[in-house]
């Protein structure tokens, strides 16, 4: 799927948000929230039925084809926040002359979605969330300390690079502003080997998804994510104010066996949200299997026009 329209939108403070439309014109808007924070992927373009959707894409502030780009050290991450992505989600959805979208996102991407759908319920028509995480202060000690419990070797080797600090997120947001690229380099190889080793007992997807050498991409999806999780994802509590997401139908969609993002929490928002369906798929995790695959997919035609 090729975008037949794309372009980069002037979100002010220097920044220049890339988005493109891929699928039916005609079709049921729905757009797509990437995770990370400032991982772009092409979930979607596997994920939603072209024939039927009008399916819009974004990068998020600093990453992929957003400018600038938060491998240089200069772009300034004072302007990049949760309410400056929820901004730039109705600038752009304005600019497409939307009215209503269905609302699809992964990982750190359902914390923005349902951010989103609670400051602006009435833009949202449906919500597929998958690999669910609110981004919650007992969330994000679980996957940046408790998970360690697992991995005590790995954690020694990832805390250590920052002097095994009391917060090891923000020690790691620290060096990733330091104007010395190498220093940048090896905090974001280190902190990918963590995230890789969270992931590393799942049976399906791709090995090693972080570890790369340390590119531009690399080192801004790290910037970005170390400075979203230091400052706990830039929200509330959004599992206690799921009661402004009444009426908005939902599929959730997760993992049983998903370390990063333990399934109580897509449990608790279900049972918080009377309007949200909860899939748990017994043998995947953060990365997805074929029965994962299958019940997005059944997301997916639940809600087709």
């Amino acid at each position: 799927m090729e975008p037949y329209e794309h372009g980069m939108l002037d979100v002010g403070a220097g920044n220049q948000v890339y988005w493109e439309t891929v699928g039916n014109p005609e079709g049921k808007p729905a757009v797509f929230l990437h995770g990370g924070p400032g991982a772009p992927s092409k979930g979607a373009r596997k994920s939603m039925d072209p024939e039927k959707f009008r399916i819009v894409i974004f990068h998020q502030r600093g990453c992929g084809q957003s400018t600038p780009h938060a491998a240089d050290p200069a772009a300034d991450m004072g302007v990049n926040t949760t309410d400056h992505l929820i901004a730039d989600m109705e600038k752009l959805r304005e600019l497409l002359g939307i009215e209503k979208w269905l609302v699809y996102g992964g990982s750190w991407g359902t914390t923005l979605a349902v951010a989103y759908a609670q400051r602006h319920p009435e833009r949202v028509s449906e919500m597929i969330l998958i690999a669910v995480t609110m981004s919650s202060d007992r969330e994000l000690e679980w996957l940046y300390k408790g998970v360690s419990r697992f991995f005590p070797e790995a954690w020694a080797r990832y805390s250590a690079h920052v002097g095994d600090p009391e917060d090891v997120v923000r020690a790691y947001a620290g060096l990733m502003e330091s104007p010395d690229r190498e220093v940048r380099e090896k905090a974001a190889i280190a902190w990918s080997e963590w995230e890789d080793t969270v992931l590393s007992l799942e049976s399906f997807g791709t090995p090693n998804l972080f570890l790369d050498k340390a590119s531009d991409d690399m080192i801004a999806f790290v910037r970005i994510c170390a400075h979203y999780c230091a400052n706990r994802g830039f929200v509330g509590d959004l599992l206690g104010d799921a009661g402004k997401l009444a009426g908005i139908p939902a599929a959730l969609i997760h993992g049983r066996r998903d370390m990063s993002c333990p399934a109580d929490t897509a449990y608790a928002l279900a049972r918080a949200w009377p309007d949200a369906e909860l899939t748990l798929v017994d043998d995947s995790g953060h990365k997805g299997s074929p029965a994962f695959r299958e019940a997005i997919g059944t997301a997916v035609r639940r809600f087709s026009p």
